[in-house]
């Protein structure tokens, strides 16, 4: 498969961002207009009923600047994964929220958990490391891109600020290092040079005798 194959941008790069992004915004706004409340949706650790939240924690959020503080984030890197990943984006998508929600129920504090950040932390985990394991450069320059935007965020992984969901933060990113071991994705081919071919002969090619054996360059004498 050739980079051009691989690497498209069309409809099904954007369309899940954009499908998550005004589903989390509608919520907020019936949640707000109608004066709701769906908190009780999260992640409740030490309920069984607060396994519920594993599905709707990551729609629900405390509030505006919560809400916008997820925004940007989970649009750019859905596109990145869709983009990037596309064979396996939604594979990565579902078993991450998933499992990532799991892992919070089970070490998460007796309160609810929710908001999407535990996904952007499981997207920024996954693109960083499966970029780095893969060796491609254009997904190395992806986790590049991502270790510059998102890696001040790994700080939150820990308890060092009351009112944040640290559990979900760090499950998110052990769930995204888990999943960029496991999964596996077809890369586009690497380009190959005629030099690098089993049949290339050096002195058939004309730069190449332009150096002696012991690697010095002369210049060929034209021919007349």
């Amino acid at each position: 498969m050739k980079d051009y194959q691989y690497f498209k941008f069309d409809i099904y790069t954007v369309l899940p961002a954009l499908v998550f992004t005004i589903a989390i915004w509608f919520i907020y706004t019936i949640e707000v207009k109608y004066n709701f409340n769906f908190t009780d949706l999260g992640i409740r650790p030490g309920k069984l009923s607060g396994l519920k939240g594993v599905v709707f924690s990551p729609f629900i959020h405390a509030d505006l600047g919560h809400l916008w503080s997820n925004t940007i984030p989970s649009l750019v890197l859905i596109t990145g994964l869709c983009y990037f990943y596309r064979n396996i984006s939604l594979k990565v998508l579902l078993l991450g929220l998933f499992f990532s929600g799991i892992m919070t129920w089970v070490i998460g504090r007796p309160s609810y958990h929710i908001g999407a950040s535990s996904l952007i932390y499981l997207l920024a985990s996954f693109l960083f490391f499966k970029g780095v394991f893969t060796k491609h450069y254009r997904m190395l320059a992806l986790s590049f891109v991502v270790a510059f935007f998102y890696g001040s965020m790994v700080w939150y992984v820990l308890p060092l600020k009351t009112g944040i969901s640290w559990e979900g933060h760090l499950s998110g990113g052990v769930v995204g290092l888990l999943l960029a071991i496991i999964t596996k994705n077809k890369l586009p081919e690497k380009k190959k040079y005629q030099w690098e071919t089993a049949d290339f002969n050096a002195g058939d090619d004309p730069f190449m005798r332009q150096f002696d054996e012991d690697g010095n360059f002369f210049e060929l004498e034209e021919e007349e």
